[in-house]
């Protein structure tokens, strides 16, 4: 467990805590919801077991506490970890990852006892984690292997005669395997936040750049009026799809607006998507409270609770507008290519 995670837990805050408007200045709202969706997960799961996520570590840790022995936190910052994560995936996976996160967060577990028992069988468990290998190979690498390795690391320099290590059933094999190895890992290179790979520069900056001299031909081609024509177009084909998706997440009637004017625009650049604009409008005008981001993991387990919680809500405009103004993007950009031909 890292600092971070032990705190929060220690606390019961949850995201009680959370800057909102700072973590959308800062364009951090996919890990947001990636840690909300991981957490709101654990939680179903707990509920089922009967045990609460990170239980295990708090009863640990008190049980040190009160016989006097130091304890050291030894995994990773959870934002490195989960940004590390999603810059690994292609956008397949990061699109089917979503779905299947949604999906696990709205639907009954459905884990009786005998399912539990089986999945702390360690040769099981070995089973679930290649099956998760095959299916996401990256996410694996950084959620799993490369934890591995961190924690084992840092278990070495942890001082003291005898250590109790306390680590996740999920771990134990490749710490086990990271102790045995001779190889220390480089803790400073498993903490670098990678940069954005360079084709999703290119990418980004490659549909502006079509639509752009799309537009400027037709208007050398077949004059202003035909450009205007166009211009009209591509602003009610941006516009009118991102708005009725952030009405469709029950977004406030000037966070629709947002969408409606300024998907248009940021659809030209890469820099900032319509979805931090109609983020921001939303959380100006209906800000949480502070009960709601408390209970935000919870409510993050039923469909009902995405609406009617303001926190999840943002999350919801976010994901929408953003999906709204891609069909746009897309579609118009397939109309003034062809109006060219």
């Amino acid at each position: 467990m890292d600092t971070r995670r032990y705190a929060a837990l220690q606390e019961e805050k949850g995201f009680s805590s959370l800057n909102l408007r700072e973590v959308i200045r800062k364009r951090q709202l996919t890990t947001l919801i990636l840690n909300l969706l991981l957490s709101s997960y654990q939680r179903r799961i707990g509920l089922t077991s009967g045990t609460l996520p990170g239980a295990e570590f708090l009863e640990a840790a008190r049980t040190a506490d009160e016989m006097k022995i130091p304890i050291v936190l030894c995994d990773r910052d959870i934002r490195i970890t989960l940004i590390r994560a999603w810059r690994s995936l292609q956008f397949w996976e990061r699109f089917r990852l979503l779905s299947e996160m949604v999906e696990s967060c709205v639907t009954s577990p459905n884990l009786s006892e005998s399912d539990l028992q089986q999945l702390r069988d360690q040769n099981v468990l070995n089973q679930v984690m290649n099956e998760f290998s095959k299916r996401f190979p990256n996410l694996k690498r950084i959620l799993i292997d490369e934890r591995d390795m961190f924690l084992a690391r840092k278990m070495r320099e942890s001082s003291g005669n005898r250590i109790v290590s306390i680590v996740g059933a999920g771990h134990i094999k490749g710490v086990q395997d990271a102790l045995n190895n001779p190889n220390e890992a480089n803790l400073a290179e498993l903490s670098q936040i990678p940069p954005r790979r360079p084709w999703f520069k290119i990418f980004g900056w490659t549909i502006p750049i079509v639509i752009v001299l799309a537009l400027s031909t037709i208007g050398l081609q077949k004059g202003t009026s035909a450009l205007q024509e166009n211009l009209i177009f591509w602003i009610l084909i941006n516009g009118i799809p991102s708005a009725i998706c952030t009405a469709l997440a029950m977004g406030n009637p000037l966070t629709i607006v947002a969408a409606f004017i300024f998907s248009p625009f940021t659809s030209l650049t890469p820099v900032i998507g319509v979805g931090y604009v109609t983020a921001f409008v939303q959380a100006y005008v209906r800000s949480p409270r502070v009960d709601e981001l408390e209970k935000a993991t919870s409510d993050a387990t039923n469909l009902k609770g995405w609406f009617q919680n303001k926190l999840l809500r943002i999350f919801l405009v976010f994901i929408f507008s953003s999906l709204g103004s891609v069909f746009g993007t897309w579609a118009g950009g397939a109309k003034l290519i062809s109006s060219i031909f």
